[in-house]
């Protein structure tokens, strides 16, 4: 495993790319509707990222022909947009975003429903975010990536949802997928989180990491849905939430601040 130390300058930078992400998720939450293709939502995706100075960090990687992934309903990651995908009352959807600024990737997933969803569906969401939130409550200093992981796994039990074990989280920097990955049910991980820490099997305060979250309920792969996947740092600890709480961020260098404003609101 080798984990990437980030400089404070380096993590604003990342920081910038998580904004951008969510001026996209901001705008997905409203284009989100009954009749709308998959593609249309890529369409919107890709102007904003490069109205932004960005790059769509997923567009041309391993050869994938899209700016975000569209995942619907019973698919598990990865879907691609398409003009003969259109949105239904009672889908949900799972929108990946990844933008790259200035060398440094960005990258979030979130599920939106489609008009009035089930019960189940409901059930699935809401189970799905509070595992998020309870993974997050551990990614501290001197807190174990074991406790993490584990917060997640008791959390889909509660629920009785089973767990994708093919996927989980991992770092981001100027790589898409950076160590170290991030399991969402326990394997003995013996990786500490440290503040500051040089060591290379310890997460640093500079790291930032994605949390994948995906389960599927009763053991059952037709009901698989992809939720969740938020970008977050371990510092103190400061958390980007996509539809939580957003900040203004600026680049800070050699002590000069410059402020790089984006181009629709960030809180939504």
């Amino acid at each position: 495993m080798s984990i990437h130390r980030k400089s404070k300058f380096e993590v604003n930078l990342m920081k910038q790319a998580g904004n951008i992400v969510a001026l996209v998720h901001a705008a997905m939450k409203d284009a989100v509707k009954e009749g709308v293709t998959t593609k249309e939502l890529d369409e919107i995706a890709y102007k904003i990222i490069k109205s932004n100075k960005a790059d769509p960090t997923f567009l041309g990687y391993h050869g994938f022909p899209g700016t975000i992934c569209a995942s619907i309903n019973e698919q598990v990651v990865h879907g691609i947009p398409s003009n003969d995908v259109v949105l239904k009352n009672g889908d949900i959807i799972s929108i990946d975003i990844g933008a790259t600024y200035k060398g440094f990737v960005g990258d979030s997933a979130w599920t939106y429903a489609v008009g009035e969803i089930s019960e189940e569906k409901k059930m699935l969401l809401k189970a799905t975010e509070e595992s998020l939130f309870a993974g997050l409550e551990h990614m501290k200093s001197n807190d174990r990536l074991e406790n993490v992981a584990g917060a997640i796994e008791d959390v889909a039990k509660k629920y009785n949802l089973g767990i994708v074990r093919q996927y989980g989280g991992h770092g981001v920097g100027r790589e898409m997928h950076e160590d170290p990955f991030v399991f969402n049910y326990r394997t003995n991980n013996k990786l500490i989180l440290q503040k500051g820490a040089h060591k290379p099997m310890a997460i640093n305060k500079a790291m930032q990491m994605a949390l994948k979250l995906l389960s599927y309920p009763d053991l059952d792969m037709k009901k698989v849905y992809r939720l969740h996947r938020q970008a977050l740092r371990v510092k103190e600890p400061h958390v980007f939430r996509s539809f939580y709480e957003t900040w203004d961020h600026k680049l800070c260098h050699d002590g000069h601040e410059i402020t790089e404003p984006l181009q629709i609101p960030l809180h939504f």
